[in-house]
């Protein structure tokens, strides 16, 4: 299996994000979610390392404001959108033309986007996401906000307590992250959802519930099926099952 790479590149409007790298072979861009990291998402249980073995390249971007990125706090850094125009920038500085794309939960939403917005990978793999993830997002957004203005009096048994919990795990700027939940995120255009035509599968845990139902997403995308893995929506990405779903899809003719 080839060996993890590390490289930083600036975006767009030269926010540093550090891009990580497992294998060689076709090339699969990978979308971590709020507040986690490549490293949790996709190196630590195991995606990255099966699809290197699989044939492809794993390449995995920490957003701005998490991981190895800069965090800015400059709310000229976070025009709406700007996760969008952050991996349309990344495809285009790599050059990548036939690839495939995957994301977890805030990189799901954002691989939406960016395929309406123009991307146009061979297959997609929306993971931790369902459709009113897509329709109820300010709610969800309001939901972080919120932990992050209470953070130093959640205690158990708080709604909030595991939003919590992992923020002080991964270590993510609060300043910078409310920037980017209040000004720096799009909703999703829904009534398009079925201009999205290349073979999508929406991977879900079966006991994650955090993002609406997955059935009615891949209704909605049209060339699209649900695949159940164990797990819910903190702790899917560390199930062998998980990356196993991402490897034979992508693997498929």
């Amino acid at each position: 299996m080839t060996g993890l790479t590390t490289e930083t590149i600036a975006s767009f409007d030269g926010t540093r994000m550090a891009l990580h790298r497992m294998g060689a072979g076709r090339p699969v861009l990978l979308l971590h979610g709020l507040f986690s990291n490549a490293q949790v998402n996709w190196i630590k249980f195991g995606t990255a390392g099966l699809l290197a073995e699989r044939g492809f390249e794993a390449i995995m971007p920490d957003w701005r404001v998490h991981g190895q990125s800069e965090s800015p706090t400059d709310p000229a850094r976070f025009p709406p959108g700007v996760l969008v125009r952050d991996a349309l920038w990344l495809v285009e500085q790599l050059g990548l033309e036939d690839y495939d794309l995957v994301g977890f939960s805030l990189g799901s939403r954002t691989a939406i986007s960016a395929v309406q917005a123009g991307l146009e990978p061979r297959r997609l793999v929306l993971s931790g996401m369902g459709l009113e993830g897509l329709t109820n997002w300010r709610k969800r957004t309001g939901f972080f906000v919120d932990a992050i203005d209470r953070f130093d009096e959640i205690t158990h048994g708080d709604p909030a307590f595991t939003a919590k919990s992992f923020m002080k795990t991964t270590g993510v700027d609060h300043a910078a992250a409310r920037l980017l939940l209040t000004q720096g995120l799009d909703g999703v255009d829904v009534d398009r959802l079925d201009e999205i035509a290349m073979p999508a599968m929406v991977l879900i845990g079966d006991a994650d519930h955090d993002n609406g139902s997955p059935e009615r997403l891949a209704q909605a995308l049209g060339n699209a099926h649900v695949e159940v893995v164990p797990g819910n929506h903190m702790n899917c990405v560390t199930k062998p099952e998980f990356g196993l779903a991402i490897a034979d899809f992508l693997s498929t003719a």
